[in-house]
């Protein structure tokens, strides 16, 4: 989810035509909304922030402080949903069937076992595609499961931080279907995407969503010529203070994170959510089936249930208890999902994920509205960022009246 950050002619018509079709002036006078995200850099509650708010008519709002708007962002498990769209491209083909078993595309997954205390044995049943999605496999994160860490720790699977794809031999600790608990599932699902069309998900991203959406800035890879746009990651100190970790220059990804690779842009990002408020398309590019959106954005986890606060055994990257900014209680595919409106404005079954760096966005199907929000720093749930993020979606809603 994040060690790669550690370790660091026709397609001009088709992104001018697109911009043309989808994009308006930016809201005039948004000093609420800009006063939200100043306050919040001059505060030092976060290094510096880009966002932007999209209707169904256009963009609605663009702001950075402490940042320029073009700042390339590592955006972690925003990549998730990206990933997401991806297998539900090949599910629209008929290449991928939701309740297959997954060891049908990946025959590996067949010997996957459940660790039960010490032992491991048998799952009780197959791991389908629908739960990869959904993250009721029984995969687990190393940051979030102390039994995982405490098994990484013995030597007993790859960790994470050591990069590449060591870390899919983790066991699984829960029998599919069981439980709803956040894990390395979406990293199964690239590399089942990977297999399934023979092509590498940098090049698939580029091909199927990144072009066709007009996502320039969206790489697994940054090039070269563009890493000078790239977002300093700052650190909360224990005095409080933000300091910025030392820059790593970027060596070249060879294993492409499904579940946290990417990096992009504000601009790029709300292109992405645009094209699912729009049930699918952004000017006349489609990349998915308006009704394959709907069941997306549709509770598919039945009477289980999301957590309300999230549980870390490495608070310099996540702190203990981490609320979600959102009151997402269900999941649907890729997706997370509030089964009732929310105090903060957003519509029911509003579509949303976070990034581990304090990337957040969220698609508000019932009212029409799509935005992101990006900084850069850890840890995930700091006061800072959290304080921010709920400021700037009250802001919005406000607007929108």
């Amino acid at each position: 989810m994040y060690h790669q950050r550690f370790l660091l002619g026709t397609k001009i018509f088709i992104f001018v035509f697109l911009t043309a079709c989808t994009s308006r002036a930016p809201l005039r006078n948004p000093a609420d909304l800009d006063k939200v995200l100043k306050t919040a850099v001059e505060q030092k509650r976060v290094p510096g922030v880009v966002a932007m708010v999209a209707t169904a008519d256009g963009i609605f709002y663009e702001g950075a402080f402490g940042l320029e708007k073009d700042t390339i962002f590592a955006i972690a498990s925003m990549t998730k949903p990206i990933t997401s769209v991806a297998v539900m491209q090949l599910v629209e083909a008929d290449k991928v069937r939701l309740d297959e078993p997954a060891a049908t595309y990946l025959p590996e997954l067949s010997k996957v076992q459940v660790l039960e205390g010490s032992t491991l044995r048998e799952p009780k049943s197959p791991i389908t595609v629908r739960q990869l999605l959904t993250h009721t496999s029984g995969f687990c994160y190393e940051f979030m499961n102390a039994a995982l860490h405490q098994y990484v720790a013995q030597g007993k699977a790859p960790s994470m931080m050591a990069g590449g794809d060591g870390f899919l031999q983790c066991p699984l600790f829960f029998d599919p279907g069981t439980k709803w608990e956040y894990g390395i599932n979406t990293d199964w699902l690239g590399r089942l995407v990977e297999r399934v069309t023979g092509q590498s998900l940098e090049v698939y991203f580029r091909l199927r969503i990144f072009e066709p959406l007009g996502m320039r800035d969206s790489f697994f890879n940054v090039p070269v010529d563009k890493q000078p746009r790239l977002a300093a990651l700052f650190l909360r100190s224990e005095d409080g203070a933000l300091a910025q970790e030392k820059p790593q220059p970027l060596e070249p990804v060879e294993f492409f994170s499904g579940g946290g690779g990417l990096h992009s842009t504000a601009a790029d990002y709300l292109r992405f959510a645009q094209a699912i408020l729009a049930g699918g398309q952004l000017g006349d590019q489609r990349v998915l089936k308006s009704e394959t959106v709907s069941e997306m954005g549709r509770n598919q986890v039945g009477d289980l249930s999301l957590p309300q606060s999230f549980s870390s055994v490495m608070p310099e990257v996540m702190t203990d208890g981490s609320s979600p900014p959102i009151k997402f209680d269900k999941f649907g595919l890729g997706f997370a999902l509030n089964s009732r409106a929310l105090d903060s404005g957003h519509g029911a079954n509003t579509m949303s994920w976070v990034g581990i760096y304090n990337t957040f966005f969220w698609i508000d199907r019932e009212k029409k509205v799509c935005a992101v929000l990006l900084s850069q720093m850890l840890p995930y749930g700091d006061p800072g960022p959290k304080r921010l993020v709920k400021d700037f979606y009250r802001a919005v809603y406000a607007r929108l009246k």
